[in-house]
């Protein structure tokens, strides 16, 4: 059964979200995070929270409000929505979206590594024996523009 949450006493309002910001707290991998999302969202929940945090990040970067819309297929309210969520200084949108950051450039310096780990001798004999490279260090790779 729905309830509205304009029915509820302050009590049980506080009480509920205090529930559900326990539990989210409570998750500490993106492993469980998602069994967890999984079981409590419908997809197309899940799929319009990420999206929202993909806005958002968009937002950030300085994209355009209809390259948003075109990009990520949202309403032209849901980008307004957020952006004045982020300009009102709520903290939450913000920190989440550079956590999302830092865990997208581990996520690619990790692929980088799997790469390299695969194509260069060289990189597998300086990670199997990293001792034997402190007094001759590898060359370093050449950049190309």
């Amino acid at each position: 059964m729905k309830v509205q949450a304009k029915s509820l006493s302050d009590e049980d309002r506080i009480k509920t979200l205090d529930a559900l910001y326990t539990a989210a707290g409570s998750v500490r991998d993106r492993k469980t995070a998602k069994l967890f999302l999984r079981d409590l969202l419908t997809e197309s929940e899940r799929i319009m929270l990420g999206r929202r945090v993909l806005v958002a990040r968009a937002l950030i970067v300085g994209m355009t409000y209809d390259d948003i819309v075109a990009e990520h297929g949202v309403g032209k309210d849901t980008v307004r929505k957020i952006s004045r969520w982020l300009k009102d200084q709520m903290p939450g949108y913000e920190t989440v979206v550079a956590e999302v950051d830092k865990e997208y450039a581990t996520r690619e310096k990790k692929c980088a590594d799997a790469h390299r780990y695969a194509t260069s001798l060289l990189y597998r004999l300086e990670k199997r024996y990293p001792m034997h490279f402190l007094l001759f260090p590898a060359p370093k790779e050449k950049k190309s523009t």
